[in-house]
This record gives C-alpha cells, structure tokens and sequence, in this order.
C-alpha cells in the first residue's frame, strides 16, 4: 500500500504521509521533530508552590463552573 506523498509548508520537501508519524500532517517529520523539541523545553520549566497553587484553584473553578452549567437544573 502506498501513502500520500505530501509536500511540507516549513520547508517544501515532499514526504510520505504516514499513519504513525508524528506531528502535523502537513510538516515533514524533520519539521515535526524540531517543533516538539522546542515545546518541550519551553514547557518543561518548574514551578514554585504559589504557581502550583493558583493553577489548582483556577481548575477547580473551572470544574465548577463547568458542572453548574451542565447539570443545573432548568425550573
């Protein structure tokens, strides 16, 4: 079975688009790869408790309002 050949947007290099490649379907998996890398590192920075704290508290407010607003009750 032959895959689609799919030219990249980053930089214009025909590829096969396959099942289990990673990234976006319109990037070759050298463009994928190096866009991973760097979201990984920006996103992998540590956090103190206060930071760790208000992220907790904002999510369950978001839990919260979201189950007000699925599950009230119309009366």
């Amino acid at each position: 079975m032959s895959f689609p050949i799919k030219t990249c947007i980053i930089c214009s290099e025909e590829f096969e688009l396959r099942p289990d490649k990673p990234g976006f379907a319109n990037r070759c998996p050298e463009c994928s790869e190096s866009e991973a890398a760097s979201a990984a590192a920006a996103g992998s920075q540590p956090m103190d408790a206060i930071e760790r704290k208000s992220l907790a508290e904002a999510n369950e407010a978001r839990r919260t309002a979201m189950r007000d607003l699925l599950y009230r009750k119309d009366s």
